[in-house]
């Protein structure tokens, strides 16, 4: 969960302010009552699919996901759907451990598809009266983009050049060797053809005459 972020394109978006729940009617009765809720709003009229939520923590023990998801064309209002319950970031709330990690919530981690995005909701938790104030920093969210299906075709035609330049020749013969022994096997026939002599030479001639004993009738 924790770890850096690769260089990518953030989406830009706005995060609203804490805001901490109170128990008690009366400003005088009012005590915290560990969690508090962060908006992250993207421009009016924007939405987004995510691929992933990365902020760093502090002093929060667990955080719950929220999307506001709007169908594609349709003029009905977004709906919120929770898409991480109570994920945890600090094993022990009473404890420093993982206080201050960084984190990111993948796409893959969420029960729903976050696509069609208005805006975040995350609600924090902090059970603990360890810590006098908790919330999460450097909130941001990337966008999740799909692969071209043309492009996803030429890359693996690329890969398939590769393969094939890279084939293991190892043990066979030079072909530029292989190809130059034959243009000289060629040559060297076409001389010997050239060389040989038109001269008929009679199958019973023997020193310009002709041996009777090689003479058979039949």
């Amino acid at each position: 969960m924790s770890g850096g972020t690769a260089e990518r394109k953030m989406v830009t978006c706005t995060v609203k302010p804490a805001i901490h729940l109170q128990i008690g009617e009366a400003k005088s009765d009012t005590a915290q009552s560990g969690v508090s809720v962060v908006d992250v709003m993207l421009p009016f009229g924007k939405t987004i699919n995510i691929q992933e939520i990365t902020f760093k923590n502090y002093y929060t023990a667990s955080v719950t996901v929220r999307l506001l998801r709007k169908k594609p064309g349709h003029e009905a209002m977004a709906k919120w759907c929770t898409a991480l319950r109570n994920l945890v970031l600090m094993e022990n709330p009473h404890t420093e451990v993982g206080s201050q990690d960084y984190c990111s919530i993948s796409r893959s981690k969420m029960e729903v598809d976050p696509d069609h995005v208005t805006c975040v909701r995350l609600i924090l938790r902090q059970p603990s009266s360890n810590w006098l104030t908790f919330s999460l920093d450097d909130v941001q969210l990337y966008p999740h983009t799909e692969m071209d299906p043309e492009k996803e075709v030429a890359d693996w035609l690329s890969d398939l050049t590769l393969v094939d330049q890279h084939l293991d020749i190892e043990g066979l013969p030079d072909p530029q060797m292989v190809s130059s022994s034959i243009q000289q096997m060629w040559a060297l026939t076409q001389v010997m053809q050239s060389d040989q002599t038109m001269a008929s030479i009679g199958r019973f001639d023997v020193d310009g005459s002709y041996d009777i004993d090689l003479i058979s009738l039949t």
